[in-house]
């Protein structure tokens, strides 16, 4: 699971747990940006997951994102697409 940690992923990594779904793994991105290809890559290889739940996400406060909505638009997008043809790829 991406986004483990955060907000909503930690509600979800507590209610899989409620229903003993077995090894959650959920690592955090000074694991793996998964910003960067190689890194989903190696994220892939490293945990080989049956299923990908994708909640991580690059976010700040209501300044950041104000300043720099382009920015958080195209990381979040990428990290989305790469993870997704990653998975596919890594079968």
């Amino acid at each position: 699971m991406t986004g483990g940690s955060g907000f909503l992923g930690a509600q979800v990594v507590e209610r899989l747990a409620e229903h003993d779904v077995a090894d959650v793994i959920a690592p955090r991105s000074l694991e793996y940006d998964l910003r960067e290809r190689d890194a989903i890559r190696a994220a892939l290889a490293d945990t080989r997951p049956d299923l990908v739940v994708h909640l991580a996400a690059v976010v700040g406060g209501i300044g950041a994102n104000m300043a720099t909505p382009g920015q958080f638009f195209y990381e979040n997008a990428a990290m989305g697409i790469h993870l997704i043809e990653e998975s596919r790829l890594a079968g």
